[in-house]
C-alpha cells in the first residue's frame, strides 16, 4: 500500500477517477444499478449478470469500472487512505453482491470483485463502507418484503 504523504500523482489520479465517474454513461449506470438493484436471491443476481437483462450493462460498467480503480489502491499505485476519502461507492456494490459472490463466481468468473473485495476487507475505510453499506442494503432489503 502507497504510505505517507499524498502527493501529485495521487491527487491526479484520485480526480481522473472523479471525471471518469460523471461521463454520461458512467452516471447512467451508477443511477440504474445504485438505485434500481436491491437483490434479495442469489436469481436476482444471476438474472443481472446475465446478458440481456435492464441492468447488465450497468452491472459490467460499474463492477469492472470499480475493479480497475480499486485494483490501483490494492497494488499500491495510489495512497490508500487519500484514494479511499472520496471512493467508497464501489463497496456499495460489493454490499450488494457480497451475500452471493461465491456463488457467482463459481457461475460466472472467479475473479469478479477481487479487487473491491479486498479494499472492502483490507483497508480502515473500506472495512467502515462496508459496514455501513451493508446496513443500508439491509434496511432498503427490509422496507420491500
Amino acid at each position: 500500500m502507497s504510505q505517507g504523504t499524498p502527493d501529485y500523482q495521487d491527487a491526479d489520479l484520485v480526480l481522473r477517477v472523479y471525471e471518469m465517474r460523471r461521463e454520461s454513461v458512467m452516471r447512467a449506470s451508477r443511477d440504474a444499478f445504485n438505485g434500481k438493484f436491491w437483490p434479495a436471491s442469489y436469481d436476482d443476481v444471476k438474472a443481472i449478470a446475465t446478458q440481456g437483462h435492464e441492468l447488465n450493462a450497468a452491472y459490467r460498467q460499474l463492477g469492472t469500472y470499480w475493479e480497475m480503480v480499486y485494483g490501483l489502491v490494492k497494488h499500491g499505485i495510489v495512497n490508500t487512505e487519500f484514494f479511499m476519502e472520496t471512493n467508497g461507492e464501489g463497496i456499495f456494490l460489493y454490499a450488494k453482491l457480497e451475500p452471493y459472490l461465491e456463488q457467482l463466481r463459481k457461475d460466472f468468473n472467479p475473479n469478479i470483485l477481487r479487487n473491491t473485495e479486498w479494499v472492502a476487507k483490507e483497508t480502515e475505510r473500506g472495512r467502515m463502507l462496508a459496514t455501513l453499506f451493508k446496513a443500508r442494503v439491509q434496511k432498503v432489503l427490509e422496507s420491500k418484503r
